[in-house]
């Protein structure tokens, strides 16, 4: 089974992450809140203290990690969001990770994580925010079942 890291672990990444550990994975959840750590561990993730705003507290989350997935919806600066975005995936090529799967809070967001997937060979699927998991859940299981998801 795979190990995925959610960037963004509240409510709906503990679900996830629930979910996902009932399905054999291993699930690793990020917060910058460390008052959250204990409720990641509840839902039966490796809690992670990281700021997905600062890439580099994420550097450590990432190790032996299969797919990431980053639920942090709507995000009210653009401007910021872009170039913070493009940082994280930038770093993923140096990683053993597989596949990113993508909140989108708008088209630019597609559009970066969509030019990450080509310029980085990174496989990417994307998904608008909602109120439960199944678009994440689907889609991290399309990336693992896609050839390039499945490890050597």
């Amino acid at each position: 089974m795979a190990r995925v890291l959610i960037v963004g672990c509240g409510c709906r990444g503990r679900e996830l992450a629930r979910d996902l550990v009932a399905g054999g994975h291993a699930v690793r959840g990020t917060t910058r809140d460390p008052a959250r750590l204990e409720a990641i561990a509840a839902a039966g993730a490796e809690p992670a203290l990281a700021d997905p705003d600062r890439v580099g507290t994420l550097v450590d989350a990432l190790a032996g990690v299969t797919i990431v997935c980053r639920l942090l919806g709507a995000v009210d600066d653009a401007s910021l969001h872009g170039p913070r975005l493009r940082a994280l995936l930038e770093r993923l090529v140096d990683t053993p990770v597989r596949g990113y799967v993508h909140e989108t809070a708008g088209a630019g967001d597609e559009a970066l994580v969509r030019e990450a997937a080509a310029t980085w060979s990174i496989p990417v699927a994307t998904v608008a925010p909602e109120p439960g998991t199944g678009a994440a859940r689907a889609a991290i299981r399309a990336l693992l079942d896609s050839p390039a998801g499945q490890k050597p």
